[in-house]
């Protein structure tokens, strides 16, 4: 079941995050049938290759639960605010619970794949999800949190900067806690609040700005990097990370 679980959670991350530009989420939201549909096409044939049954028959009912599922959920979504966290928390939720529910009924789709004898797979992809969730969902999340102070003036920086140094500081903490030294978070944090001090010091709002944003990015990074490890623990061990305890 895990390594159902496994695959089809990779297929739908880098559907929903790498495959999916911001053009294709906008008409999404506006439910434009030809974008949607690209969506989808692109969530059926990466769910299948990262399953990749030896019976395609069997495998369509639960491919195609996947699938259309997917499509209702993100209906159901673009009734709701698009620039509000809770709808895109609600939407990933609502996923990942259809993906826990159809491994948990087709526990062996793995196992009647073509990919079954290859027992490190399973790990690189909750590894490739885990980071793809680190750092590009936890960028749309921190930044639907950050929306509704969208109009406090900061400091002028390099153009998509503080994006980038989101994706790089939540980065950095996946691999320190995959290595099994979450202490070096600490310096990360000292090292981030002395570069803005100057910054910021000097406009209590942009400051508190600064500061919410930083432990909502902080703190998804750490809980989704921690959700990774209990997934790898479930797995075969992969042999590049730090022994188990």
């Amino acid at each position: 079941m895990i390594e159902t679980f496994c695959a089809l959670l990779c297929a739908h991350v880098a559907t929903d995050f790498l495959f999916q530009t911001r053009r294709m989420a906008l008409a999404k939201a506006g439910r434009a049938p030809g974008f949607l549909a690209a969506h989808l096409a692109i969530l059926a044939v990466l769910s299948t290759a990262a399953i990749a049954p030896t019976d395609p028959a069997a495998a369509a009912l639960p491919l195609a639960i996947v699938v259309l599922s997917h499509l209702a959920i993100d209906l159901a979504k673009s009734l709701a605010p698009q620039d509000r966290l809770w709808p895109f928390m609600a939407d990933q939720g609502a996923h990942l619970a259809v993906l826990v529910l159809v491994a948990a009924l087709w526990p062996g789709l793995w196992a009647a794949g073509y990919w079954a004898g290859i027992n490190w797979l399973p790990g690189v992809m909750v590894l490739l999800a885990g980071l793809v969730l680190v750092t590009r969902a936890g960028g749309f999340a921190v930044g639907l949190l950050m929306r509704p102070w969208a109009d406090v003036e900061l400091p002028t920086g390099l153009p998509q900067g503080g994006t980038l140094i989101g994706m790089l500081e939540r980065g950095l903490i996946f691999i320190l806690v995959l290595a099994g030294q979450p202490g070096g978070i600490g310096f990360l944090i000292a090292a981030k609040s002395v570069l803005r001090f100057e910054a910021t010091s000097k406009d209590q709002r942009a400051g508190e700005y600064v500061i919410i944003g930083t432990l909502a990015s902080f703190g998804w990074a750490l809980a989704a990097s921690y959700a990774t490890l209990a997934l790898l623990a479930a797995l075969p061990d992969l042999g590049i990370l730090p022994a188990r305890p």
